[in-house]
């Protein structure tokens, strides 16, 4: 099969070469440039725990000092990994969801709600997470350290991929990808292409932006299911 990835090449050089391997055409098409935000180093002391709602936002921690057995609270199983990674080993997985996410923090009886969280995320976010928990009574610092950025244009040589093999299936990861990927069609009068495409949402958020733009078959997956969706 032809399928598109959407997501930077660092969080999806793993899947495109199990892709590969099975003999599926890969097509690269990042929708998103991720940025660092130069930041002053965090003293894990302050906090109680971190949340991570994305690997970028584990990727760009800045501290004073290591403090690997901070407790961390993970969205999802690929972003648990990558803070495993990077050498954490108090890590809590939501599953995927913010809801399971915020959930999973309130009902953790491992919190004192007098303590101070760091919840570490990027500059465009689907949802107040921080608004959220403190509405539960939770200290929340809101710790932007990474930016995202619609890329605007589609080099020549994926164009031509594009016309040449077009996709039988599509993944996209979030409702800003969601955005950047449908406008892209739009400019270069790709979306004509795609009308037999099976298009992978990574969310309710990401599928809802795609269905009023006209795409019709959609799907929800989750991070991790993606060598299963394509079995089925």
């Amino acid at each position: 099969m032809n399928i598109i990835i959407t997501r930077p090449l660092i969080d999806s050089e793993d899947l495109m070469g199990k892709l590969f391997s099975l003999g599926h055409k890969i097509i690269h098409l990042p929708t998103l440039k991720i940025s660092k935000v130069e930041l002053d180093p965090i003293d894990p002391e302050k906090y109680n725990a971190f949340i991570f709602t994305s690997a970028n936002a584990i990727r760009f921690l800045k501290l004073l000092k290591p403090d690997r057995n901070k407790l961390c609270f993970c969205v999802g199983a690929i972003t648990e990994k990558i803070v495993r990674q990077q050498g954490y080993n108090n890590t809590i997985s939501a599953g995927g969801t913010i809801n399971a996410l915020k959930n999973i923090i309130v009902n953790s009886g491992d919190l004192d709600k007098k303590k101070i969280l760091a919840y570490i995320c990027g500059d465009n976010i689907a949802s107040d997470l921080d608004l959220e928990l403190q509405k539960e009574g939770f200290q929340i610092d809101k710790i932007i350290n990474y930016t995202s950025e619609k890329i605007k244009e589609l080099n020549a040589d994926t164009n031509n991929l594009i016309n040449n093999h077009p996709p039988d299936i599509i993944f996209i990861y979030s409702k800003r990808s969601a955005e950047s990927f449908n406008e892209l069609m739009k400019k270069y009068s790709l979306k004509g292409l795609m009308t037999e495409s099976r298009v992978m949402c990574i969310s309710d958020k990401v599928l809802n932006v795609l269905k009023q733009s006209g795409w019709k078959k959609l799907e929800i997956f989750e991070a991790g299911e993606e060598l299963t969706k394509l079995k089925k």
